[in-house]
């Protein structure tokens, strides 16, 4: 399947912007358990074939952002460079208030150019989202990482290929590629995607009564 070309599929006047949880929950989950996504607008790219600047056509283009699905890997070398995490990975829950879970964990990354012995660092950022082997966690948002870990350890899905998914969203941070937090308003009870969802199903009742 294509890739920038797939954010046609939107309806008009709506843009890709998810938050971490809707990529882990709508995008992730349903990709490693081999359900249909909705919309299926993501692509597959392995990212050990292609440097940063080469994704524009094969991964979804939104923004100044590219997103992708591909599988985890212990080298992330590519053609030209190499991705290296640059700080400690974060959690992404899911639900609110108390009753929040654990569903992932996201890792940041920075490209650098050349060797890793004498490497480059560029202004070239990943976000990698991996699911949780139990799907959704046991932990409450007030749990350590160190529990996280554990119980992660502790509850092995009997499908490997669940846990080998990954999904990526990439961006230069000098073009105003990071994600805004308009997200994490504590106000917000819908998400974006939720929104669109919802005036899909309102468009067709629309449409069944006209008719």
């Amino acid at each position: 399947m294509g890739g920038a070309s797939d954010s046609n599929l939107l309806p008009p006047g709506f843009h890709f912007f998810p938050s971490d949880e809707e990529l882990v929950v709508h995008f992730l989950r349903r990709k490693a358990s081999l359900l249909p996504c909705q919309p299926d607008i993501v692509p597959t790219v392995c990212m050990n074939h292609h440097d940063p600047w080469e994704l524009n056509g094969k991964a979804l283009e939104a923004g100044s952002q590219w997103y992708f699905f591909s599988h985890a890997k212990q080298s992330r070398a590519t053609p030209n460079g190499y991705w290296s995490s640059v700080c400690a990975d974060e959690t992404v829950l899911s639900g609110g208030g108390g009753c929040s879970v654990v569903v992932g964990l996201k890792k940041t990354l920075v490209f650098s150019t050349g060797e890793p012995s004498d490497g480059a660092e560029t202004n070239w950022i990943m976000h990698e989202y991996h699911l949780l082997d139990g799907r959704t966690g046991g932990s409450s948002s007030s749990s350590s990482a160190s529990s996280i870990h554990s119980s992660s350890k502790k509850s092995h899905h009997p499908n490997t290929e669940f846990s080998n998914w990954v999904i990526c969203r990439v961006f230069d941070s000098t073009g105003g590629g990071s994600q805004a937090n308009c997200h994490d308003d504590e106000g917000m009870e819908l998400s974006c995607l939720d929104e669109l969802f919802l005036s899909l199903d309102d468009y067709d009742e629309v449409s069944l009564s006209s008719n």
